[in-house]
């Protein structure tokens, strides 16, 4: 069963006023792995080596965290991997034995020299891969998962989750998790999950939108305003009963002096 649909957006342009995208375009961004996903392991990439590396070849054969990035974004792509690597190295796992890394460009305009600047002091190393790919080959990673992009070719951008995914090594989508809300023990539990190949909750369908909080009008859009009222409103609630609670007691006291 699907869990509910969660909708986050990042005010990450606030100085641009108009994008080249719709609201329409903007709407299909979002990340929503379909049950039984599954990556295609022949599918062939290109290595920051300049090797031809298939996805099993990435793999290798053990649990992995696959992770679509922007090489050129200048949002919250670099802080994600930087979040990433950092929870990866406090699971106390090690990879190239406990799991794989793998970085996938999802702009097939980016070069391996992006690819490299990047990642450059972030990641490397064994059981780490960090690939680019063609138009079609980067089309058919992402829509097996589910990852929905929209391009700005007037502001030369993507619109695109802020999410990644773990597999178990047969390449079977075990979980999807937030890149920026990314906590040490939830990966630690999705790759052991991944490791068992174990099918985890799939975490329905999260938009945590890299491209901006409504790069179309400059304003929060009416879904997010709606998502931001029902916060503000449950605070309020929990706030006046904690208040009205204080009170109870505060009268009980009094009344037993």
């Amino acid at each position: 069963m699907r869990r509910p649909i969660f909708i986050i957006a990042l005010a990450l342009w606030p100085g641009l006023a108009h994008a080249g995208l719709t609201e329409e375009q903007i709407g299909h961004v979002g990340f929503d792995p379909p049950e039984g996903a599954r990556v295609p392991l022949s599918l062939q990439f290109r290595a920051v080596s300049g090797d031809a590396v298939t996805l099993r070849d990435a793999i290798d054969g053990r649990p992995t965290l696959l992770l679509p990035a922007d090489f050129t974004c200048k949002q919250i792509c670099g802080p994600a991997l930087t979040i990433a690597s950092s929870a990866l190295q406090q699971t106390g796992f090690i990879a190239g034995r406990d799991y794989s890394l793998v970085v996938v460009g999802i702009d097939p305009r980016d070069t391996i020299e992006d690819a490299r600047r990047f990642t450059q002091g972030q990641i490397g190393g064994t059981g780490t891969s960090v690939l680019t790919g063609s138009q079609e080959t980067v089309a058919a990673l992402l829509g097996a998962i589910g990852y929905h992009t929209e391009i700005d070719d007037n502001h030369d951008a993507i619109a695109h989750p802020a999410a990644f995914v773990t597999l178990a090594p047969d390449g079977r989508v075990v979980r999807a998790l937030s890149s920026l809300a990314l906590q040490p023990g939830d990966l630690r539990l999705a790759l052991l999950d991944a490791s068992d190949g174990r099918i985890g909750g799939l975490s329905g369908r999260i938009a945590l939108l890299c491209y901006g909080f409504d790069a179309v009008h400059g304003i929060y859009t009416r879904r997010i305003t709606t998502v931001l009222q029902i916060f503000g409103a449950s605070t309020v609630a929990i706030m006046a009963a904690f208040v009205g609670l204080m009170l109870v007691r505060s009268r009980r006291r009094g009344a037993s002096a």
